[in-house]
Order: structure tokens, then C-alpha cells, then sequence
């Protein structure tokens, strides 16, 4: 080895033996912290790169004006699945109904309403039971359908579409029958059978002028031969026949073939049946003297009601 070499270190282990390196413990917290700081400083520039790119992302998605972006804290609702049910929605509010409640659904029926018939055809008429056959043939006439009521008038007549009136003879079935060709039959009574087809919606109209005036005419003179008597009305129980019905009876003194009373009343009844836009009416008119059998009236009604819903059926 060189002196010179030999000299330099000589020099350094001179000045290592002034220096007070440590003890190990030492030298490793040393070492420890160095590391640390060198860790702390690596994740905040870090952090600082992050920020900066999260900065520039929101400058970049600022909101069109209008709107107004959600809250940070507004969780999001996932899309339902296909195994998941989606909750109902609320109904809309019709205007004038209060909030929560929904309309009344339109009524759905399979078969649709029975349109209004045009014209009355003969089978339309109620045909009488066997025992009650006269062998007089009915009659179609024109004339009054309802017995007058003071000075009623009906609102209702200008919606006629069709009307058709005809006389039917009867007797009752304990009274025997005489064949015509010996020259007589039996006759306990006769009705005055009318059928008027009215506007849709309008028949109960006719039904409701007819209680109206029988409420307006409880009693009235009528004329009987050179004098006059007086006729009174009232409304009946009438349930049970078509759709609705209404039930007039008149009474007056009975007279005999003079004009002179002989004691009780002469009663005639007039029912009068609604079925749809169809109205009948059955004004039992008599035969000479006796008054109207409610039995048959009431018989002779529900046969006119079937004919009726047959031939609208």
C-alpha cells in the first residue's frame, strides 16, 4: 500500500473516533420515523391528485339551468327485477272528488239493453184462459184509453210511437158457457186493452202524471143518464206486474136501467203496467150492471204482462 493511501485512512479513522454514532436502538427509530414521514407524504399527494380529478369532474358536470341536482344522500331505487312486483300506483283524483277516493267503474254487461220497439203487432196482446173465452172475437177501436179525471192532461202523449187499443169480452169460469150459434153467449165483463210504445225513457213518465191526477181528482160528478152522480177515485196496492204498475179504481152509486139508485156501488178497475218503454193498461169496463172482479183483473194482468215480455224478448 502507498503512503499516501495509508495516510487517508489514517484521517478517517481519526475522525470516526471523534463522532458518537449511536448506540442500534438509536439508529433504528431513526431509520422508523424516516420511513413514516416518507409514507405520509406518498398519500397526500396522493390525495391531492384525487381531489383535484373529483374538482374538475364536477366543473365538468355542472347541471344544464333548470334543474336541480338530487341530494348527495338520496339513495337511488334499483330497477324491479323480473321476480319483484312493482307496488301499485295511486289512482288519479278526478276534479270535484276529494282526494283517496276513486269513481264508481262503469257497469260492464254481456248483453246490451233491449232497444225500443217501433210498432205493436197483434201477438203483443194477452190472449184470454180458456175457461174465461167468450167466443167473441176481439175488437181493435179507437177511443179513450183511461177513464177522464177531472181535466187531467198528460205531458207524457208526445212521446207516443205507436198506440193500439182493443175490447176483449170475458166471463168468469163459474159461469157456464152458452155456444153463440144457440143463439147467446155469457158475458161477465169486458176490459178495454190498450198498448202504447213510448220514447225511451219516457213510460215511467206516464205512469207518474197518472198517480198525479188521481191524487188531484178525488172525486168528480159524472153523467148518468138525464142526472149526474158523483164518481170517486183512489189509488190501489198494485205490486208484482212488469216493471212497475199502477192500480185506479172508480166507484160510484149503481143505478138501475132509469137512472135511479138501488143501493151500493158500481166499482170498475183500471191497472195500468209498465215493462220497459211499453205501457198496457186494462180498464175493466163491464158488461150492463156488476162491478169489476179483482180476482180476474188481477189474473188477466199477469197474463198481459207475459204476452208483452214475450214479444219483446
Amino acid at each position: 500500500m502507498s503512503r499516501e493511501l495509508g495516510e487517508m485512512y489514517q484521517r478517517l479513522a481519526d475522525d470516526a473516533d471523534g463522532c458518537d454514532l449511536g448506540v442500534p436502538d438509536v439508529l433504528r427509530r431513526r431509520a422508523d420515523r424516516r420511513a413514516r414521514l416518507r409514507a405520509a407524504g406518498g398519500t397526500l399527494a396522493v390525495a391531492l391528485v384525487l381531489g383535484g380529478v373529483v374538482i374538475g369532474t364536477q366543473v365538468v358536470a355542472v347541471p344544464p339551468p333548470g334543474t336541480v341536482p338530487s341530494p348527495a344522500d338520496t339513495p337511488a331505487i334499483p330497477a324491479p327485477s323480473a321476480t319483484t312486483a312493482s307496488p301499485p300506483s295511486a289512482p288519479p283524483t278526478t276534479p270535484g272528488r276529494p282526494p283517496g277516493t276513486t269513481p264508481a267503474s262503469p257497469r260492464v254487461t254481456s248483453a246490451s239493453p233491449p232497444e225500443t220497439p217501433v210498432s205493436i203487432p197483434d201477438r203483443a196482446f194477452f190472449a184470454l184462459a180458456s175457461a174465461n173465452q167468450t167466443g167473441i172475437e176481439p175488437k181493435f177501436l179507437n177511443g179513450d184509453v183511461l177513464p177522464g179525471l177531472c181535466d187531467a192532461r198528460y205531458p207524457s202523449e208526445s212521446a207516443i210511437v205507436q198506440r193500439r187499443t182493443r175490447s176483449l169480452a170475458y166471463k168468469l169460469a163459474q159461469t157456464p158457457g152458452r155456444n153463440a150459434a144457440d143463439g147467446g153467449v155469457d158475458v161477465d165483463g169486458a176490459y178495454r186493452n190498450t198498448i202504447t210504445i213510448y220514447r225511451a225513457g219516457r213510460a215511467d213518465d206516464a205512469l207518474d202524471e197518472l198517480r198525479r191526477a188521481v191524487r188531484d181528482c178525488p172525486e168528480q160528478e159524472r153523467p148518468a143518464g138525464d142526472a149526474s152522480v158523483v164518481s170517486r177515485q183512489r189509488l190501489l196496492g198494485s205490486d208484482g206486474y212488469g216493471d212497475e204498475s199502477v192500480l185506479l179504481e172508480t166507484r160510484r152509486p149503481n143505478l138501475d136501467i132509469n137512472g135511479d139508485p138501488t143501493g151500493g156501488d158500481e166499482v170498475r178497475l183500471v191497472r195500468v203496467i209498465r215493462v220497459g218503454d211499453v205501457v198496457t193498461v186494462l180498464w175493466e169496463i163491464g158488461w150492463e150492471t156488476g162491478s169489476s172482479p179483482r180476482t180476474q183483473v188481477d189474473a188477466d194482468s199477469r197474463r198481459a204482462v207475459a204476452a208483452i215480455e214475450a214479444w219483446l224478448d
